[in-house]
């Protein structure tokens, strides 16, 4: 019922640059928060920035500074700008989305199937 698609992800140099971006289709009548998540080899999934409406964003102590979450509702999308990647910065990188649906009563939280981010010389 809803599709949740990233894009954006690849290989970088440590300093270098990436543009996530994450769309989200289907039975959708309302989106709450948009949250990116990571999950590195080994280690648990971590929320990195969410988004909530009214422009009020959250970041994970180690990305403050260097990432930026931003999103554009007319096209339900989510995009995380990253800057001065890190090699721990590597990992998958997941949309998450609190949706919805037409008719319904409540929103649930979707996600999407990940993008992965490599940061590596």
């Amino acid at each position: 019922q809803v599709q949740l698609v990233e894009s954006g992800g690849g290989l970088v140099q440590p300093g270098g640059s990436l543009r996530l971006s994450c769309a989200a289709s289907g039975n959708i009548f309302s989106i709450n928060a948009m949250d990116w998540y990571r999950q590195a080899p080994g280690k648990e999934r971590e929320l990195v920035a969410t988004s909530i409406p009214g422009d009020r964003t959250g970041y994970a102590d180690s990305v403050k500074g260097r990432f930026t979450i931003d999103r554009d509702n007319a096209k339900r999308a989510v995009y995380l700008q990253m800057n001065s990647l890190k090699p721990e910065d590597t990992a998958v990188y997941y949309c998450n989305a609190d949706v919805k649906l037409v008719g319904g009563y409540k929103f649930f939280r979707y996600w999407g199937l990940g993008t992965q981010v490599t940061v590596s010389s």
